[in-house]
């Protein structure tokens, strides 16, 4: 699935993925491929994205945002947001 991660100021990511961690309102919440449609609000933590090509891992940190998940395309858009 497509993943991109912005911010009001730029583009923090954008990759292919088997499967994506957040933070939710009330905890983590991972998406995987083919996920059904939807909008939530996300809250201060750890973004973990898994790479389809590869077997490594990728870390965020995000302080807020709002994620829309929608054709296997997860679209974070986030307050702030850095590599760990």
């Amino acid at each position: 699935m497509k993943v991109e991660i912005l911010t009001p100021s730029s583009s923090v990511f954008e990759g292919e993925a088997t499967l994506v961690q957040l933070p939710g309102a009330d905890g983590l919440f991972e998406i995987l491929n083919n996920h059904a449609p939807m909008i939530t609000f996300l809250g201060k933590g750890k973004v973990k994205i898994k790479m389809e090509d590869k077997d490594n891992l990728i870390y965020f940190n995000l302080d807020g945002g709002v994620v829309e998940i929608l054709n296997n395309k997860v679209l974070v858009l986030a307050e702030k947001c850095s590599s760990i």
